[in-house]
């Protein structure tokens, strides 16, 4: 059998770029000789794989932020193509962004194996992608067992592996050191705010999760708030909001699982994070909002009753959500204050974010991903 020297891995997003990078990490565990690079940032990076184009400047929210970064995207379509022609990976593995990476997958047109590894939600919406995935895809590893059996009654071929946050989320600090680190005060309890990762979000969400915050303060005073600070953005974008509302509250980066294991509770961007903070077992809502516009285009499509992967995953709506023109400051101060209030309604959520937690699989995702993939390209061969 021919030995496998090359692999690109492309993803989107910080979320992907997480995912991604653990993935590389577990493959060249397997394979220490296999050269992997591609489109991804600084956890891809941290896996030792040649980044030939930083994600940095790709994350999109909503039609019109895509339509302005056509250009770029239509550029990166090029690099990638002529780097595959040039350099003649084994395979390419695409990590979710699917907009981008179910086009790239059509324009490659099989020439190589083309492996997607977090699955296009078309369960949720556009299911007419179907068909691309069973025309240009070559193996499709998901990380949720419905995932799984939704393709295998469509007649694709997928493989379940679990997901890999059960390994990556893990709180590093006990509650003492946390509190100095962060000069937070042992006498106060904490809320989380976790606005996303895209710079979008951040300005359309972190002002109603600080108005929230505002109301929260008055309820209970002897409160103090948290930022979970994305590490890809500039933290000037988050002082621009809570400069304007007198709250004891910390900006904190790269501690994501530190701020969700510490919080009494959370407000938490729908996207990963979801299941990030189901996995920690706290209570939290979910906010959400994107332009106008955008809703009213992208909202029809969507055929599923929750935007919450955590309830879309447990199959009915265990976490609040507050979505759109439900992203009201009051209904979802009202929503954590009953959490601080009343401690049964707070350990019935944990106990049913445990039962979310336990469905998504056993340690080692990662590795069984990386061994599926390098056992396909073997035969493949």
């Amino acid at each position: 059998m021919a030995q496998i020297k090359r692999i690109f891995i492309v993803c989107g997003e910080h979320s992907g770029d997480i995912l991604a990078g653990n993935l590389a990490a577990a493959i060249k565990s397997l394979d220490p000789d296999i050269e992997i690079s591609g489109v991804g940032g600084i956890n891809l990076a941290k896996a030792r794989c040649e980044i030939f184009y930083n994600i940095r400047e790709l994350s999109v929210m909503g039609f019109f932020d895509v339509l302005k970064k056509l250009p770029r995207f239509f550029r990166l379509k090029k690099i990638i193509l002529e780097r595959i022609k040039s350099e003649k990976p084994d395979a390419i593995i695409l990590v979710d962004f699917s907009g981008f990476n179910l086009r790239l997958a059509k324009a490659i047109n099989k020439s190589i194996p083309v492996i997607y590894y977090v699955s296009p939600q078309v369960w949720a919406s556009r299911e007419s992608r179907i068909e691309d995935i069973r025309k240009f895809i070559s193996k499709i590893i998901v990380l949720f067992k419905f995932e799984e059996e939704f393709y295998k009654k469509r007649a694709i071929p997928a493989t379940w592996v679990g997901h890999p946050l059960v390994d990556l989320v893990k709180p590093t600090l006990q509650r003492e050191e946390f509190l100095t680190n962060f000069r937070l005060s042992p006498d106060k309890k904490i809320i989380a705010l976790l606005p996303g990762s895209r710079k979008q979000e951040v300005k359309l969400i972190l002002p109603i999760m600080l108005k929230a915050a505002y109301l929260i303060n008055r309820a209970i005073p002897q409160t103090q708030f948290i930022i979970a600070k994305s590490p890809n953005l500039e933290t000037q974008i988050y002082r621009n909001e809570y400069k304007k509302f007198p709250l004891d509250l910390k900006i904190i980066e790269s501690k994501t699982h530190d701020c969700l294991n510490m919080a009494e509770a959370s407000m938490v961007c729908s996207g990963t994070a979801t299941l990030e903070a189901a996995i920690i077992q706290k209570p939290f809502v979910i906010v959400y909002k994107t332009k106008l516009l955008n809703y009213l285009l992208y909202r029809p499509q969507i055929k599923i009753p929750y935007i919450g992967m955590v309830n879309i995953v447990a199959g009915k709506k265990i976490v609040p959500e507050f979505i759109q023109f439900d992203a009201s400051p009051r209904k979802i101060a009202d929503s954590i204050l009953k959490f601080l209030r009343e401690p049964h309604n707070a350990n019935r959520l944990s106990q049913e974010l445990k039962t979310v937690t336990d469905s998504l699989g056993t340690s080692g995702a990662a590795n069984r991903a990386a061994k599926l993939i390098l056992d396909f390209l073997q035969k493949y061969s």
